[in-house]
């Protein structure tokens, strides 16, 4: 399968994994366990699956945090709940925000568990070598319930791709930091303002990393790309692409666009209903 057209159609689906950062019923299931609010049920929430690791084992697989942010909010999480209880709770807050967004309707389609039996034959077999998020993920049971087996599919792949895209940074020599300064300039995904106020970065820290982008001509003194600094995002797209090509390539082009045509009408609802707050996104 060509590895552009399963990026597009990874990057389309990959909103009804993402919409469970956001969903308040997450947080309130990890907020029960005495997980503090906020952005502490989100590192808990996506790290637990690797057990309880240390600070320094989440910056890097997440690559994009500030560190001091990580070592300041998670070991307080590890100390108010297991890891196996936070799995289980976001599994429960999934639920329940997918039936807020959905509807119980939706969800009971028989189309649901078509889509989570292609989404499970995209990722069986997948090689975890490297991809430690996606391996940690992959170890994890698979939910008997269709639209939460979906969830759990799409975000293996998700992890899968995730961890090959660092791989891909590391390969064109940005830094976490860089490689949000760069992706926000391209005026896709995040926005600035978000992106410093999620991952904790400082205005001088945003812009020292500006002007060292700036020393080798990848962006201008005041921000923006030049042609150079386009080349390599496209390039780093591409290498994303292509790294994560494998899944796909298993289901083939009809598979995938199977997948996708039970997947996009249910993106576009979540959206609709909220799924994510404004500003998040360009």
């Amino acid at each position: 399968m060509d590895a552009t057209v399963a990026g597009r159609t990874a990057r389309t689906l990959e909103t009804l994994h993402a919409l469970c950062y956001f969903a308040p019923e997450v947080d309130a299931e990890l907020v029960e366990l005495g997980v503090r609010t906020g952005r502490t049920t989100y590192f808990a929430s996506r790290a637990a699956p690797l057990g309880a690791v240390t600070p320094g084992v989440v910056a890097a697989t997440f690559f994009v945090f500030n560190p001091s942010l990580v070592a300041k909010l998670l070991p307080p999480a590890w100390a108010a709940a297991s890891p196996d209880d936070v799995v289980a709770a976001r599994l429960r807050g999934v639920d329940t925000a997918y039936r807020r967004l959905l509807g119980d309707d939706a969800l009971a389609a028989p189309e649901i568990a078509e889509a989570a039996g292609l989404a499970r034959t995209a990722v069986e077999g997948a090689d975890p070598a490297g991809r430690p998020l996606f391996a940690a993920h992959a170890d994890l049971d698979w939910p008997d319930v269709p639209h939460l087996a979906l969830w759990h599919g799409l975000t293996l792949l998700r992890e899968f791709r995730g961890d090959g895209h660092i791989a891909a940074l590391h390969a064109h020599g940005l830094s976490g930091i860089e490689a949000l300064v760069t992706h926000t300039a391209t005026g896709r995904g995040f926005t600035q303002p978000a992106a410093q106020a999620t991952r904790a970065w400082s205005d001088e820290q945003w812009a020292a990393a500006v002007a060292g982008l700036a020393e080798r001509e990848l962006m201008t003194a005041d921000g923006t790309l030049t042609a150079a600094g386009h080349d390599q995002r496209a390039s780093v797209e591409q290498m994303t692409d292509d790294l994560a090509a494998a899944p796909w390539s298993r289901l083939g082009d009809d598979g995938a666009a199977r997948l996708k045509a039970i997947g996009k009408p249910l993106v576009i609802k979540a959206i609709a209903a909220g799924a994510f707050p404004e500003g998040v996104f360009a």
